[in-house]
C-alpha cells in the first residue's frame, strides 16, 4: 500500500513540474508580447517635417481617454518631502484597499494642456497657476503637495516625453492631468501616511459633443454642487462625483450641462458641472464671485483680464438667476471647455435664447485666448511657457 502511494505521488509530481515550466514559458512570451506592444505604440502614423505623431485619428479626437505613453510619478512620505519623480510607461497603479483616497476621498487634481504651434514647438499655459491652486487645495484637504517648481517640472517632462501625442496644430491639445492622492493605508479618519503625485496625459478635441456649437443648459433646483464652509472651491475629487446624477438626468432630457444655484437661497448662480459661467449685458460681463463654493478657474481669470483689456467692465458678484435669464449672452470657461457659448438656458418653465456667433463677445474673447495659448498672438503677459 505504501509503495502504491509513493508511486502515485511520483506520477503527480511530474505534471506539476511541467505545469510550472509551462507557466514560466508563457510568462516569458507575455513579457515579450508586452514589450512588442509598447514598441508598436511608439510607432508614428505619419511624419510632417520634423514632427512625428502617434497612431491616432487626429480629425476625430473628442474628449475621450487615449492615454499617452508616459506618466510621471512622485511619492511623499510622512515627513512631507516629495522624492525625485520619474517617468514610466502609462499603466495601472497598486493601491491598498485602505488607501486614504479610497476610504476618505483624499485626492485633488488639476487640468492643464500642451499646445502645438504651427512650427511644431510645444507651449504650456500658466502651469504655475495650476501648481499654486493645487497647493491651496492640498492645504484644505490636509495633504502635502509638490512645490511649484516640482509641479511645473513634472508637467514639462510629461509633455515632452509624450510629444508625439500632442495633436497637430489646429486639431486639438494634449490634456495633462496632475493628480495628488493619499495612497498610504489608513483605517481611522485622518491623513494618509503616504501620498502619490501622478501626471498623465491624453490628446483631446472638444469637450462637449456639440463641438463648437452653442450649449443648452438647465438650471438645477433640486441638487446643489457645494455649500458655504465646504470644499467647493477646491479641485477635489469629492466635488465631481456628486454632480453626476443631476448631469445624467439633464443629458437624458437633451441638455448639454447643468447650471447650479447657491445652496442657501437657491437663487444665485454658482457654476456648471465642470466650468465657470459668465453673463453678458451690454458692455458689462458678470461672473459669480469665488467665495469658497466656486472653483477659481485659471481660464476664468485669464478671460477676465482679456475682457478688461478690451474695454469691458468685468464684475465679480452674486449673480441672481433673473439676471441670467435677462442677459444678452452667456458663456462658460475652463481648461477642458476653453470658452464655450451658451445658446439656451432653461429655468423652471422658461427657456431663453442668447446671442452666439462670430460677432459675439464670447467668440471675440475665445479668439484672443486661444491665439495666445497656441502662439498665434504675441504673449505680452508672460502666460505661455515654451518647453522645447
Amino acid at each position: 500500500m505504501i509503495k502504491t502511494i509513493t508511486s502515485l505521488r511520483k506520477t503527480l509530481v511530474l505534471p506539476l513540474h511541467l505545469h510550472i515550466r509551462t507557466l514560466q514559458t508563457f510568462a516569458k512570451y507575455n513579457a515579450q508580447a508586452a514589450s512588442a506592444l509598447r514598441e508598436e505604440r511608439k510607432k508614428p502614423l505619419y511624419q510632417n517635417g520634423d514632427d512625428v505623431y502617434a497612431d491616432l485619428d487626429w480629425d476625430n479626437l473628442g474628449f475621450g481617454l487615449n492615454p499617452a505613453y508616459y506618466m510621471y510619478v512622485m511619492k511623499c512620505s510622512k515627513d512631507g518631502e516629495f522624492t525625485q519623480g520619474e517617468l514610466s510607461p502609462y499603466g495601472n497603479i497598486q493601491l491598498s484597499p485602505s488607501a486614504g483616497v479610497l476610504n476618505y476621498g483624499q485626492a485633488i487634481y488639476e487640468g492643464t494642456k500642451a499646445y502645438r504651434k504651427e512650427n511644431g514647438k510645444l507651449l504650456l499655459f500658466r502651469p504655475d497657476h495650476n501648481a499654486i491652486r493645487m497647493k491651496l487645495g492640498a492645504e484644505r484637504m490636509l495633504m502635502p503637495s509638490p512645490s511649484v517648481d516640482q509641479f511645473v517640472n513634472a508637467v514639462k517632462q510629461t509633455a515632452l516625453a509624450n510629444k508625439r501625442w500632442v495633436p497637430p496644430a489646429g486639431k486639438g491639445t494634449l490634456y495633462i492631468r496632475p493628480l495628488l492622492m493619499g495612497s498610504g493605508p489608513i483605517l481611522g479618519l485622518g491623513p494618509a501616511p503616504e501620498y502619490t503625485f501622478i501626471v498623465y496625459a491624453s490628446p483631446v478635441g472638444n469637450y462637449f459633443k456639440e463641438g463648437m456649437a452653442a450649449l443648452n443648459l438647465y438650471v438645477e433646483e433640486e441638487y446643489v454642487r457645494a455649500a458655504p464652509g465646504g470644499a467647493g472651491g477646491v479641485k477635489s475629487i469629492t466635488n465631481y462625483a456628486p454632480v453626476l446624477k443631476a448631469l445624467s438626468r439633464a443629458k437624458s432630457r437633451g441638455f448639454s450641462d447643468v447650471l447650479y444655484l447657491d445652496s442657501v437661497k437657491k437663487k444665485y448662480l454658482e457654476e456648471a458641472s465642470s466650468c465657470n459661467v459668465f453673463v453678458v449685458k451690454g458692455r458689462t460681463i458678470s461672473t459669480p464671485a469665488t467665495n469658497g463654493t466656486i472653483l477659481e478657474g485659471i481660464t476664468r481669470k485669464s478671460v477676465m483680464e482679456i475682457a478688461s483689456d478690451q474695454g469691458y467692465q468685468v464684475v465679480e458678484k452674486a449673480v441672481h438667476v433673473d439676471e441670467v435669464m435677462d442677459a444678452d449672452e452667456v458663456f462658460c470657461t475652463g481648461t477642458a471647455v476653453v470658452v464655450a457659448p451658451v445658446g439656451t438656458i432653461t429655468y423652471q418653465d422658461k427657456r431663453v435664447e442668447y446671442k452666439t456667433g462670430d460677432e459675439s463677445v464670447c467668440q471675440k474673447l475665445r479668439s484672443v485666448l486661444v491665439g495666445i495659448q497656441t502662439g498665434l498672438i504675441e504673449d505680452n503677459k508672460g502666460w505661455v511657457t515654451d518647453i522645447n
